[in-house]
């Protein structure tokens, strides 16, 4: 055991708080406001640092050819703490506000063509966490790749971020490994190994399809006897089952075969989550969610703190501003996981489950 160390030498304070002198590197030359927002952006980017890590853990986990039903709480409680990350990167943006219109723009000429989108280590994240370009692509947006690796330069520390930027598209992401792992789920105690698998899963959907109709046909008689145009009540509820049908019925799309089992292993999942085995899967599925949720309230509140000091000015780095933030509150890592909630029935009207018992604990000791 280390002897005598101190608090300051431990956390390297004596380089930590020599590391806020802005543009020139003296603390003398800023300003009490623009130290204000130096500090709160090198602590975004400490918990971005940190946030990596628990996600690569995560996935890496995810990612094992057999994962193991205890390890998934070891996956549940360090996403989680990405979760909590993101929850106290949102409420920085209460203390940027702390700052007025007026401080900032004395010291905005400062950042030159520095902008947030340079952030390498939040789009480290989204690649990570499986962020797909074309969303970006659908919304006008640059490539953050090519936009970091170009202004990155290619020597000293502008190396390290191209390179880093380079892994984290190369590397399995955590949405890759979780499909992966939702792939294998047993439905109806059948694997995707197992002979007359692809029958139990055609089964397993059309079963829930015709729940499906009885439940909307009772929703049906109820608002057309409230007073509904039968016709084009029928017609809503008739596409709600028709998307349902596409969703679960995927195959190939963007170029994943296993897409159909996946779903399929993820309605299962949240239609059947009381059973014992499907217990933290169901909690992992909900903690993914939440954490897509706290990335989308980070991004929602980026948006209003820029709008409430700058307006809609044009960004730092050329971009779109307000608008640009507003519409990445938009992307989705995880679709099929929101997407489901749509076509979950009430526990009542589940269609009756198979091998039950493969899904309880085992008493044998």
């Amino acid at each position: 055991m280390t002897k005598d160390i101190t608090y300051w030498q431990y956390l390297e304070l004596e380089n930590l708080l020599k590391l806020q002198g802005g543009i020139t590197g003296n603390e003398s030359d800023v300003s009490e406001d623009e130290l204000h927002f130096i500090i709160v952006h090198q602590v975004f980017e400490l918990w971005f640092k940190l946030a990596i890590r628990e996600l690569r853990l995560a996935r890496d986990i995810l990612g094992q050819p057999k994962v193991e039903e205890d390890i998934i709480p070891f996956v549940v409680h360090h996403i989680k703490r990405v979760n909590t990350i993101l929850q106290l990167a949102s409420h920085h943006f209460e203390l940027m506000e702390t700052l007025t219109p007026q401080d900032f723009l004395n010291f905005r000429g400062k950042l030159g063509t520095a902008s947030g989108f340079q952030s390498f280590q939040l789009r480290e994240m989204e690649f990570i966490l499986g962020l797909d370009q074309k969303q970006r692509d659908a919304q006008g947006h640059p490539n953050p790749a090519r936009y970091i690796t170009a202004t990155a330069g290619t020597e000293g520390f502008g190396a390290e971020i191209r390179e880093r930027i380079t892994n984290a598209q190369q590397e399995t992401t955590l949405r890759d490994a979780l499909h992966e792992w939702l792939y294998r789920t047993p439905i109806h105690g059948s694997g995707p190994l197992d002979d007359g698998d692809d029958e139990v899963i055609s089964s397993f959907i059309q079963d829930y399809l015709d729940q499906m109709a009885k439940v909307n046909q009772h929703q049906i008689d109820m608002l057309v006897a409230a007073g509904g145009n039968e016709e084009q009540i029928k017609k809503q509820f008739d596409v709600t089952v028709t998307n349902a049908s596409d969703f679960l019925n995927a195959t190939d799309v963007d170029g994943d075969p296993k897409l159909r089992r996946t779903r399929v292993a993820i309605l299962f999942i949240e239609s059947y989550r009381k059973l014992p085995l499907l217990a933290f899967p169901r909690l992992l599925l909900d903690t993914i969610v939440e954490m897509e949720e706290y990335m989308t309230e980070f991004r929602f509140q980026h948006a209003r703190m820029v709008e409430r000091i700058i307006g809609r000015r044009v960004g730092t780095g050329g971009s779109a501003g307000v608008d640009y933030l507003d519409q990445t509150t938009k992307y989705r890592t995880f679709p099929e996981l929101w997407a489901v909630r749509t076509l979950l029935l009430p526990p009542s009207d589940v269609p009756p489950l198979k091998n039950a018992e493969f899904y309880s604990f085992s008493t044998k000791t």
